[in-house]
């Protein structure tokens, strides 16, 4: 299965823009947050599967939404929200705005990080004599036009242990459904990685490496 080799071009991320609005640089940012300028760069573009768990990526939004100073309101526009009327400020229902800002924030890292169907624990004495998920690779693919949600999707199967090796275009984009695809000899893995994220596994017309998987990512799923 080829692939192209680039990314397609994306207009700056929330993140981003809340950023630039501050007039501030990506080192100055970083700086701000305490994280590295790798790992602003992550957030920004949505690669969050590039953390090495799903818990690091969670606290490095809040940590970086944080040093931007985003608040209650902005954190509801960033997340694409309807913003409430702004009540008396007091400084009790100040810290509960602030407080609230942060679960909104929070709520929206784990739409970066994606809800892709099933529980990763189901079906666990299933898939006992199977080896560790960090065993396996896995290409993931953006087959339905939406990079952020394979990206979503990527940083997903990462959480659950996988090894991500690429994230890129497939060779279409008119793929109706996200599917987990594997090579000969394969089936049980691809098997296992489709149920925990709620899917169909489906097997590739060749290849000889039993332990490398394909997920291509369909349209984003609603509901």
């Amino acid at each position: 299965m080829s692939v192209a080799p680039q990314l397609e071009h994306q207009e700056p991320s929330p993140l981003a823009s809340a950023r630039l609005q501050r007039k501030l640089t990506v080192e100055e940012a970083a700086r701000r947050a305490g994280l590295s300028y790798e790992q602003i760069e992550w957030l920004e573009e949505g690669r969050v599967y590039r953390f090495p768990s799903a818990d690091d990526a969670l606290v490095a939004v809040v940590l970086y939404a944080t040093a931007l100073g985003i608040d209650q309101d902005e954190a509801r526009s960033l997340a694409r929200l309807p913003v409430q009327p702004r009540p008396d400020r007091y400084p009790r229902t100040r810290i509960i705005s602030v407080a609230a800002g942060i679960v909104l924030l929070a709520a929206l890292a784990v739409t970066l990080l994606g809800g892709f169907g099933a529980n990763a624990k189901k079906n666990d004495g299933e898939t006992t004599a199977l080896p560790p998920t960090w065993k396996l690779s896995v290409d993931v693919l953006n087959g339905g036009g939406d990079i952020y949600y394979t990206r979503a999707l990527a940083s997903k199967i990462g959480g659950l242990g996988y090894k991500i090796k690429r994230v890129t275009k497939a060779e279409r984009f008119d793929y109706p459904n996200t599917a987990v695809y594997f090579e000969p000899g394969g089936d049980a893995y691809g098997n296992r990685l489709a149920r925990q994220l709620g899917v169909q596994a489906k097997p590739l017309p060749g290849g000889s490496n039993p332990r490398r998987l394909v997920v291509i990512a369909g349209p984003p799923r609603i509901g």
